[in-house]
């Protein structure tokens, strides 16, 4: 018996799938999918990874897989859409505050173009002072750069802004 769903139905599954890296964001917050389509074999889904050389990307496909599999009792297929490329706007605005919170400071919006000042300046998470410096353009994963705030002494990391 074939199961009916929904292009909502997969995109509530989807909503559940969270990057490995950022536990508070999912993939539709980050912006990653480009594309879902529903036939007869199942549920295929096009994705973009935040930054070309992610070392997660293998672990999100499969996540993304298993969650709408699990979720809407179909197969999904997962490929990574070589046609769009994931720029930092793609974040959506709850995004942003979710990495805030998680104290990450979000990247700036871009009009397409990301210049150096937009990696030197970010504002501080953790007080909300834009009186911080770049310590060190590489953070703990590819997609952050490492600062410190001035105002209350912390150290954090921001989402780069990517073109």
């Amino acid at each position: 018996m074939q199961t009916i769903t929904t292009l909502q139905a997969v995109y509530n599954a989807l909503d559940h799938v969270k990057d490995p890296e950022i536990p508070v964001l999912s993939v539709l917050e980050l912006g990653m999918i480009t594309d879902v389509r529903i036939d007869l074999e199942g549920v295929h889904i096009k994705m973009i990874p935040t930054f070309s050389a992610c070392p997660a990307i293998n672990v999100i496909k499969e996540n993304i897989t298993n969650a709408v599999e699990r979720e809407l009792q179909m197969p999904a297929f997962v490929t990574v859409d070589k046609e769009v490329n994931w720029n930092s706007n793609r974040l959506t605005e709850s995004a942003k505050e979710k990495l805030r919170n998680y104290g990450i400071a979000p990247p700036a919006r871009h009009e397409g173009e990301v210049n150096l000042d937009m990696l030197i300046k970010a504002d501080c998470p953790h007080c909300g002072s834009e009186n911080t410096y770049l310590r060190s353009p590489f953070g703990s994963a590819l997609c952050r750069a490492l600062h410190v705030c001035r105002q209350c002494g912390m150290m954090f990391e921001q989402f780069k802004p990517l073109s």
